[in-house]
């Protein structure tokens, strides 16, 4: 339990209750000050909540996407290069 410490918070509700009810973000103490309507840290709210659901960069699904076989095989291809690598050396 937390006693004395008020904090603002922006809490969004999930438009499909399946796995998740909300998404509570804890507003910065210094933000109000900064001249931030309490509209642009909702947007900014779901603008990051959507970036987290969409799943980030194209890269990261891109490696999430390949095979385990994939996986596998690139990792014996950079050890046998590193084997290949200290051996002639």
């Amino acid at each position: 339990m937390v006693k004395g410490i008020s904090r603002r918070v922006v809490v969004l509700d999930s438009p499909d209750q399946r796995f998740f009810e909300q998404a509570i973000f804890i507003v910065r103490n210094d933000a109000a000050g900064e001249g931030i309507t309490s509209r642009e840290l909702v947007e900014e709210a779901r603008r990051v909540a959507h970036s987290y659901v969409a799943g980030g960069s194209r890269f990261g699904r891109a490696w999430r996407s390949l095979n385990p076989m994939a996986y596998t095989l690139m990792g014996a291809g950079a050890i046998g290069l590193a084997w290949l690598a200290v051996t002639l050396i």
